[in-house]
């Protein structure tokens, strides 16, 4: 699998890959003293009126490091006899989504999952949706290129199941630099499993509030 960013609406992409928060910047204009002195003439002639220009930069909450954006991970091999049943794991294997020059600002982000929320006063709050095709018959896991009988199953950081098409649960980070750990695992489906090479694309969304 590996990492790819596209710049649009869906950001990256783990090939096995934020919303990122876009920057919006405000226009200040600032003007030399000869630019805006007024005319001697200028209380006499005619009605006047004068403009007062101002504006803020605003940041986004985070960036995604660039080794994070295009990433191969390889699961390797996996015997057959290790995946007899359905429902039976192979190794999970951990990639990282890092973030760099994340600010320091208040957050409030919706567990979807529970219903409550999170609120921290100076750490942003970012979540992930996971976005692949599901597997027909396991429809929790991602679907697998090349053969059959085999599915894809990620993980967060404390080993929760991620749902595709769903946030993950909402986590503060570090400001400054952080970095989001995911475990990716493949899991045995109901369909006759045959052997041989295989692939997945998943893509990823970095989701701010």
């Amino acid at each position: 699998m590996r990492l790819m960013e596209k710049k649009n609406k869906w950001n990256y992409h783990v090939l096995a890959g934020c919303n990122r928060a876009a920057s919006a910047l405000a226009l200040a204009l600032v003007l030399p003293p000869t630019a805006w002195a007024l005319p001697d003439n200028w209380n006499v002639e005619g009605v006047n009126g004068a403009l007062h220009i101002s504006g803020d930069f605003v940041e986004g909450a985070c960036r995604l490091d660039m080794t994070s954006q295009t990433q191969e991970v390889s699961l390797g091999n996996t015997s057959t006899e290790a995946l007899r049943n359905p429902g039976d794991r192979g190794e999970p294997v951990a990639f990282t989504l890092r973030l760099r020059d994340c600010v320091r600002s208040g957050s409030e982000m919706l567990n979807t999952w529970s219903g409550n929320s999170s609120w921290d006063s100076l750490q942003p709050a970012v979540s992930v949706t996971f976005l692949a095709p599901a597997d027909a018959d396991s429809p929790e896991l991602v679907q697998v290129n090349g053969l059959t009988g085999l599915g894809l199953r990620i993980a967060d950081s404390a080993r929760r199941d991620v749902r595709l098409g769903e946030r993950t649960l909402p986590q503060f980070v570090t400001p400054t630099n952080d970095a989001l750990v995911y475990y990716v695992q493949p899991e045995r489906t109901p369909a006759p499993l045959t052997a041989g090479t295989w692939q997945a694309t998943v893509g990823f969304r970095l989701n701010y509030d």
